[in-house]
């Protein structure tokens, strides 16, 4: 790991100089998606094609990610409330410009099944800040895949 990002807590989500926030409705109960979220947390990659390697560290008060391309991530779990929310801040990174990163999940009962709220939320160096801005088109669809392949694999789980 290259460097040690800012500590930043929980209210970061609301307040971060970047945030990206995307929602979609899946079929699965706000229960199966936390549990998918915060217990399994080895099978990310599993339904997050971005991720090829997520494991919990820390007794589970932590995991470490690595992404496609080569980005790697040491993460401190900030809120793990089921079946509302799991939060979690990267702690130290090798990703150039990065200062502070939080992502958080918020679930909530739609119909029968759940929709997935998931803010991004990050500050860093302009260049950075306008590049994750540029870049919203594909992390939202990076969120729309990965959220329909959880609920594919969790349907596939319950059958």
């Amino acid at each position: 790991m290259a460097r040690r990002l800012t500590t930043v807590g929980l209210d970061f989500v609301a307040c971060a100089p970047v945030r990206l926030v995307f929602a979609r409705e899946v079929s699965a109960s706000p229960e199966a998606v936390h549990r998918a979220l915060a217990d399994d947390v080895t099978g990310w990659p599993q339904w997050f094609t971005a991720v090829t390697l997520c494991r919990p560290t820390g007794g589970g008060a932590g995991r470490e990610v690595r992404l496609k391309g080569g980005t790697r991530f040491q993460e401190s779990i900030l809120a793990a409330e089921a079946p509302e929310r799991y939060a979690y801040r990267v702690d130290m990174t090798n990703a150039p410009g990065l200062r502070a990163l939080v992502e958080e999940w918020r679930l909530t009962p739609a119909g029968t099944g759940t929709r997935v709220q998931w803010t991004f939320a990050a500050d860093g160096a302009a260049p950075l800040r306008a590049a994750l801005r540029l870049g919203r088109p594909g992390l939202a669809r990076a969120f729309r895949d990965a959220v329909t392949a959880l609920d594919r694999r969790l349907a596939a789980a319950k059958a």
